[in-house]
């Protein structure tokens, strides 16, 4: 583990060899040997945008340490803030970054692979109700286990606890996976709940990603207690659950609402080559695992079981952007603080094997540049958030740690 001013001098370092703000350098900014499939990007810039560089110079600034693989975060308006820990514990991270006691009254979760205590999410009224949302791998009694969404209000004090936890939702069905539960909670405008989730690592699950009777492989939408939104694209079809917004994703690691048109964009694990960024519309086909810019493990660029070996298909929509080789997908988030000037409508996406966090710069819809960043060698970039104060927060799991850019 590099010790913190390393780190600071790294970024730095990175920062400081950074061109004018939106401006292409030559080539692009992955220069890596793809999977190998020969695979065509559908329209210019899908996949490998120019190298473009801001005038940004940022110091890396550790905000707490002595986290349990910490996967997601909320603010409090206050500046603190809640850390979910994968084992199965919720912390709130103190302003002088000292660590809360894990929060009683918390879900049991299976933690095995993939699975544990996943992401948290703050509701629209939380300065009223108080009330506290989490994503976790539930454990069934036949030794399956799904995708869960509970909450509760949180009280706090010397020993904190979530009071009235309710499970507001269920993936369904359980299958026999410690892998690809998603997940990222975020509510809409409208005060809908958003919850990201995957296709359970199987080839059960692989299959169900394009059937409409199951919840594996969706991105689906509830209201804040649960219950399902009379808007939403399948209600009342016999055969279609009505949870569903969109279909067709294979794992769903980053979430985050567009600040201007409150769409939502979404960051998926691929295969081997083609992680994706969506922006999962309503009642949506985004091909997994019919179509897909990635092979299967393993050398000889063999084509995913159950895909038709293609990256395009009439009725299925194509990624906004994908990388070729992988950057395995950890959380997303928009910029539109005033910290960074230069980095405003930037979007980032967190990387965990890659080692690093891609900087997009949009046109509209389109990408049209990446940057990257490393805070230190090896890094696993789980999450990453926009604070209240406009710092850039990033959740390392392998240190763990939670750390913020700040100019």
């Amino acid at each position: 583990m590099r010790p913190k001013v390393q780190i600071i001098a790294l970024a730095v370092l990175l920062a400081a060899c950074n061109g004018r703000a939106g401006t292409p350098q030559s080539g692009s900014a992955e220069t890596g040997r793809g999977n190998g499939a020969g695979f065509k990007p559908a329209f210019e810039n899908q996949t490998r945008a120019p190298l473009t560089k801001a005038n940004v110079a940022f110091k890396v600034v550790e905000v707490a340490k002595d986290l349990d693989e910490p996967f997601g975060m909320a603010f409090l308006a206050d500046g603190r803030v809640l850390v979910t820990e994968r084992p199965g514990r919720l912390r709130i991270v103190q302003r002088n970054g000292a660590l809360s006691p894990a929060v009683a009254g918390t879900p049991r979760v299976t933690f095995a692979g993939q699975g544990g205590m996943l992401d948290v999410a703050l509701d629209p009224a939380f300065a009223t109700n108080g009330l506290v949302y989490l994503s976790y791998s539930e454990p069934q009694a036949d030794g399956t286990s799904n995708t869960a969404v509970a909450r509760g209000r949180l009280v706090e004090g010397p020993a904190p606890k979530l009071e009235g936890v309710q499970v507001i939702y269920r993936q369904a069905p359980s299958i026999d996976s410690r892998g690809h539960f998603g997940s990222r909670l975020v509510f809409a405008r409208d005060g809908t709940l958003f919850v990201a989730q995957g296709d359970r690592q199987s080839t059960e699950g692989r299959v169900q990603a394009q059937k409409m009777d199951s919840l594996i492989g969706k991105l689906v939408r509830i209201n804040a207690d649960g219950s399902i939104p009379a808007d939403n694209p399948f209600v009342g079809r016999p055969g279609f659950r009505p949870e569903i917004w969109s279909f067709g994703h294979r794992n769903i690691q980053g979430l985050a609402m567009h600040p201007a048109t409150g769409e939502m964009w979404a960051l998926e694990h691929g295969p081997q080559g083609g992680d994706e960024i969506n922006i999962p519309k309503k009642g949506l086909d985004y091909g997994w695992p019919t179509i897909t810019y990635g092979v299967d493990y393993g050398p000889g660029a063999r084509k995913v079981a159950g895909s038709e070996g293609i990256p395009a298909k009439a009725g299925m929509e194509q990624p906004v952007y994908y990388w070729d080789p992988v950057i395995a997908p950890g959380g997303l988030a928009f910029y539109s603080g005033d910290l960074f000037p230069a980095w405003k409508g930037s979007l980032f996406a967190a990387g965990l094997n890659s080692g690093y966090i891609a900087r997009l710069t949009l046109d509209g819809n389109q990408v049209v540049g990446e940057e990257r960043f490393n805070l230190g060698s090896n890094t696993r970039h789980r999450d990453i958030e926009q604070g209240p104060d406009g710092a850039l927060y990033v959740l390392l799991d392998d240190d763990g740690k939670l750390v913020k850019l700040v100019p």
